[in-house]
């Protein structure tokens, strides 16, 4: 999944105007309008269209994470650079407070399949030799299980 995917796909889960994005992106402090809002949201074909760098979307997940759980005592912590799946996976699933159980009963919800090892092995470190790799298959899968959730 591309990043701009991703951040239409957060905005229809949670129903987040324009109004509460930009206030997302301030709360793990970046300034956007709703302009950039607008042009991250547009289709792919639409010459208005701009490509959300990794770095944003870090930034936003971030906010996101401040904005579900609360900002956290200390130095904030330093959005990614770059950004891939098992990250964005991360993020999400700290945001929305979720343990295993939880990601696994969702997967089933919208019978799709993922065993333990497998979820395991996304949220590992990068170094770790059980680490694998989240496609974007998985991710979909995860964002439509919080959608399934979310909306009911």
């Amino acid at each position: 999944m591309d990043n701009n995917d991703v951040i239409r796909k957060i905005r229809y889960i949670f129903d987040y105007n324009d109004s509460k994005m930009i206030e997302i992106f301030e709360l793990a402090s970046l300034k956007v309008n709703r302009s950039d809002i607008s042009n991250w949201l547009k289709k792919d074909s639409d010459p208005a269209f701009v490509e959300l760098s990794d770095n944003k979307l870090a930034i936003f997940l971030n906010g996101i994470i401040i904005e579900k759980r609360g900002k956290r005592e200390g130095p904030q912590p330093i959005p990614e650079k770059r950004l891939n799946n098992n990250i964005i996976f991360r993020k999400v699933k700290i945001a929305m407070d979720l343990k295993s159980d939880d990601i696994l009963e969702m997967f089933k919800s919208i019978n799709k399949s993922i065993s333990e090892h497998e979820l395991s092995a996304f949220l590992r470190n990068p170094n770790h030799r059980k680490y694998r790799e989240c496609n974007d298959q998985y991710l979909r899968n995860f964002l439509s299980g919080i959608q399934f959730i979310h909306l009911g």
